[in-house]
């Protein structure tokens, strides 16, 4: 007999849903540290990536031996495709934390439901109206002023988180053709098996011996990783993804929070302009998809 699914409960869905956008801009925070000299000498972004792997995958293999999770995916090809594509996503985005403020790192990342759209278009030959493309254009704007251009080039930082972006919408787009043949559990033991697999390769020809500082911030990445997708998936049994999403952009928030209370670094005008842009064609993508649902 299967169990019954969690009563629906908006206000804790929301709550949850905050609270994963905390930890998520936690990772954040401990890769510019690590990316940096707070921690002692920066680390390469192929280590933090492996630090976020590697410890994510202990935790899961931990868990799965408490509740006996079935852990053999199928398709592996797509899981390998998929990991691949998140794999570039994250360590352009540890890479481009250590470059620019928390924030508009985050902000730009938040593409990716704009070209997770795309490429769905482009591959799976789904639909999109003309407000779906309206609030991607709007975002994609927010991203130009962000990306600082001027004569000579635009900000180096900006453009790996703009990668990131790319990396993890392409992510979506295969993680819609696993979630068909495979649970949460399997796609996530499968992605943080093959991103350890990926991490160590990766690695090898830039370890570095971390501090016990960075082992525990590197640690802390894989155990807030997973917290906040354990904590997002109670929140979407909880309520509608689409009730859920605009709270994710809590992790602006946070991210400029943790910045200015840690870095000391301030968000300038062009940062609060090309965030609030960015925003603005999010929060309208969410509340169109939210119509959407609704009508099915």
């Amino acid at each position: 007999m299967q169990d019954a699914l969690p009563r629906a409960n908006p206000a804790l869905a929301a709550a949850l849903t905050v609270l994963a956008s905390a930890l998520v801009a936690g990772t954040t925070l401990l890769a510019k540290a690590l990316g940096q000299d707070s921690l002692g000498p920066a680390l390469h972004p192929f280590q933090i990536t492996f630090g976020r792997f590697a410890f994510a995958l202990i935790a899961l293999l931990c868990a799965a031996a408490v509740v006996r999770a079935r852990l053999m995916p199928t398709n592996l090809p797509m899981h390998g495709l998929r990991v691949a594509l998140g794999f570039t996503g994250v360590t352009l985005m540890f890479a481009a934390a250590a470059r620019i403020p928390l924030a508009d790192a985050t902000a730009i990342s938040f593409l990716n439901p704009v070209f997770g759209m795309i490429a769905a278009v482009l591959f799976l030959r789904e639909t999109s109206g003309p407000w779906r493309w309206g609030a991607a254009c709007v975002a994609l704007i927010g991203a130009m002023i962000l990306l600082r251009p001027t004569g000579a080039a635009v900000e180096l930082g900006a453009l790996l988180a703009l990668g990131a972006a790319v990396a993890l919408g392409l992510e979506l787009a295969v993680i819609k053709t696993l979630s068909r043949s495979n649970g949460a559990f399997q796609v996530l033991i499968a992605s943080n098996t093959i991103g350890t697999a990926f991490a160590v390769i990766a690695v090898l020809g830039v370890w570095s011996a971390p501090t016990p500082a960075q082992w525990a911030a590197l640690a802390g990445i894989g155990a807030l990783m997973i917290s906040a997708q354990a904590c997002f998936i109670n929140a979407v049994m909880r309520a509608d993804a689409s009730f859920t999403a605009p709270f994710w952009y809590a992790t602006l928030i946070f991210a400029a929070l943790y910045d200015l209370v840690i870095f000391g670094v301030r968000p300038d005008a062009v940062s609060l302009i090309g965030i609030t842009v960015i925003l603005a064609g999010g929060l309208t993508l969410a509340w169109r998809e939210g119509r959407a649902a609704r009508t099915l």
